[in-house]
């Protein structure tokens, strides 16, 4: 699940993206390979909170399937957009008020912060753990009822497939014996 869906007009508009970062994103992106991560986390050195460079860096490490950091990630973009539009710090916590209270401040954080929980909940799925993302997707589903995000899609493919569930390749470390 890539955070693709999110233009930078629609992420934005709300922000002045400080110059540097902006560089230093559109270099990563220009010489996509091992030194778009360093790039990215230099942005990330000079503002943390920055929405571009962090899901950039996301990106980064989805197609490189680290899905680990790219949990990681999201949660840090779940980190900074729930600070912005005030929800609860436990995406376990939020409420359908949460998401109201949310809207007043801004409808395109609610919606990036739901993807960002969709994306890690698919990401756990890709790693095998099928509980955590369940419960991810879930969560985007019962706060999402128009399915905007698209979250409804993946948990029926799960349910679907229930019996038929296998891991990813790589999913699974081997135990030594």
């Amino acid at each position: 699940m890539d955070l693709q869906e999110f233009s930078a007009e629609m992420l934005y508009f709300q922000e002045e993206i400080n110059p540097v970062i902006e560089e230093l994103v559109a270099q990563a992106a220009s010489n996509y390979g091992p030194q778009s991560e360093e790039l990215l986390k230099e942005a990330l050195a000079i503002d943390s909170g920055n929405l571009l460079a962090l899901i950039g860096l996301y990106r980064f490490y989805y197609y490189q399937n680290r899905y680990a950091d790219g949990v990681e990630i999201a949660h840090q973009v779940m980190s900074v957009v729930g600070e912005r539009i005030e929800f609860p710090a436990n995406w376990r916590d939020i409420s359908m008020y949460s998401v109201i209270n949310g809207l007043t401040r801004s409808f395109c954080l609610v919606r990036l912060y739901f993807f960002a929980l969709k994306a890690a909940g698919y990401l756990h799925l890709r790693m095998s753990h099928f509980e955590e993302g369940r419960e991810m997707l879930e969560k985007v589903v019962a706060m999402d009822s128009a399915d905007r995000v698209g979250a409804r899609l993946l948990l029926q493919v799960l349910d679907n497939n229930k019996a038929d569930v296998l891991s990813f390749p790589g999913s699974l470390k081997q135990e030594a014996c």
